[in-house]
């Protein structure tokens, strides 16, 4: 699996490097600037981008930016942000074209190696990786609309794990329930949010979860 890599901290950058590598990643290209990324994401066109925010040469958005416009010219390209900051108004323009392979982590919160790579491989593979604040930033805006205001509290938490990327037995651990009730309530988000029963619950997930980040049903009724 190719990736590109953006940061502008040699030392992490060679750290983040190495550690892909030792799990079988392929490091297509590591850059450190946002005009180098959009180049390396346009010529590599790799199985997933991780992608700090703040890089040369204003240290702002460069990084999101690059992204953004990577993924305009190539729909669906997985992209997992790693910053120690909230980009809001971007992160939710990454979601909003509602094809998944998505991730927001905050570098203080990713505590060992193997969430970070679960979440590299879960971004490459159309699913999301939301570092919890980064979910509460989203939901300050669209907490009273009519999609989310369906769900009872229990299915947004519930969903709020999906977004997180948990499975239904760590959401069941989390919540102290069993594996069947989580199936049970995320088949009622399903049903709520309009999902067709025609797609795979794969996709359904990463439907379920753009719409409740977004505000906005990204099902077909």
């Amino acid at each position: 699996m190719r990736v590109v890599l953006a940061e502008d901290l040699y030392l992490l950058r060679e750290g983040l490097t190495r550690l892909l590598e030792a799990h079988g990643f392929t490091i297509a290209a590591a850059v450190e600037t946002g005009p180098d990324l959009l180049a390396a994401l346009l010529e590599h066109r790799p199985e997933v981008a991780v992608v700090d925010v703040r890089l040369p040469p204003t240290f702002t958005d460069e990084g999101l930016q690059a992204a953004l416009a990577a993924r305009r010219q190539i729909p669906g390209l997985p992209v997992l942000v790693l910053s120690q900051h909230v980009q809001q108004l971007y992160a939710r323009e990454l979601l909003a074209d509602g094809s998944g392979g998505v991730g927001y982590l905050l570098k203080d919160r990713v505590f060992n190696a193997d969430q970070f790579i679960d979440a590299v491989r879960r971004v490459a593979g159309g699913g999301t990786a939301m570092d919890p604040d980064v979910i509460g930033k989203l939901l300050q805006s669209n907490s009273r609309s009519e999609p989310l205001q369906r769900l009872s509290k229990r299915e947004r938490e519930v969903l709020g794990l999906m977004a997180e990327g948990c499975s239904n037995s760590a959401i069941a651990s989390r919540l102290t329930v069993s594996d069947g009730a989580v199936a049970k309530h995320i088949a009622n988000i399903f049903a709520k949010l309009e999902l067709s029963s025609d797609d795979e619950d794969a996709n359904r997930r990463v439907l379920a979860v753009l719409a409740y980040l977004n505000g906005v049903p990204q099902g077909s009724g």
